[in-house]
């Protein structure tokens, strides 16, 4: 690695963006039960050797789409097709996964990020649908195609308040496609849908229209529950950015730590 390389990472603030997770935190209703951490083994109970060394470890059983992480492209089917028209009735999927389209298929993401702070000071209310005119007003540098997009909507600070937060602000259809016409390499936002969790698109009539229109049509990955706060309070808006899915073969997502480096 070259020196240079090794003293600009030294001298990066790194930014955690990751969510915390533990039980009780803000889960969609469609991915309950949400965390889970059960202690299988324990220190001084049973030990078969002397209490030099014991061990303690754990069983950990949560849906891959709670907390912060990332949307495989085989999360979403638009009239049961995956993005590329592949058919989801063509033998790709089963109670085993997919064949296609799974979260090993994804690389690492290391790209440019750019921070969206859409919320600002102000804040945005609940359920608000954030047009592509916002978007576009809260860049503060250009956007590039394979850019790593970040939309800050202000509701990463209620994590600790399930109820709000699950009635964050989102992206609506508008700016979605605006976002899959700039060729973004991802795009993520601090709540739960990166959509409104509830909302409908009366023109798409369909429900999380950012998710077929991202992930179906443009192929483009989706990251929730990313906590901005810290970012935005630095008055950090380009960034190196790294997000790293775990390789479980044939599923719909993963949880990830992402980080920014400014």
């Amino acid at each position: 690695m070259p020196a240079s390389l090794v003293e600009a990472l030294g001298q990066a603030r790194i930014f955690d963006l990751e969510q915390l997770r533990y039980p009780g935190m803000p889960v969609h209703p469609a991915h309950q039960p949400g965390f889970n951490y059960f202690m299988h083994r324990q220190h001084g109970r049973g030990v078969p050797e002397p209490p030099a060394r014991t061990s303690a470890s754990g069983v950990l059983v949560m849906p891959e789409h709670t907390g912060t992480h990332i949307d495989a492209l085989a999360h979403q089917a638009e009239n049961l097709k995956l993005h590329g028209g592949i058919d989801v009735n063509s033998g790709v999927m089963s109670s085993d996964g997919f064949t296609v389209h799974g979260i090993e298929t994804m690389a690492p993401l290391v790209a440019r990020g750019v921070l969206l702070d859409v919320a600002g000071k102000k804040g945005l209310p609940p359920e608000h649908l954030i047009s592509a005119e916002e978007l576009k007003q809260a860049a503060t540098v250009e956007i590039r195609a394979g850019d790593v997009v970040l939309v800050r909507t202000g509701y990463g600070a209620l994590w600790d308040r399930p109820d709000e937060y699950l009635r964050s602000a989102g992206v609506s259809a508008a700016g979605s496609r605006w976002l899959a016409n700039l060729k973004v390499a991802a795009a993520g936002a601090d709540n739960m849908a990166f959509d409104t969790t509830n909302g409908y698109d009366k023109e798409m009539k369909v429900s999380l229209p950012g998710h077929v229109l991202l992930l179906v049509r443009a192929g483009i990955p989706i990251i929730e529950n990313l906590n901005l706060e810290e970012l935005a309070q630095a008055g950090v808006h380009e960034f190196a950015f790294i997000c790293l899915p775990l390789k479980m073969k044939g599923v719909t997502g993963s949880p990830v730590r992402p980080l920014a480096l400014a």
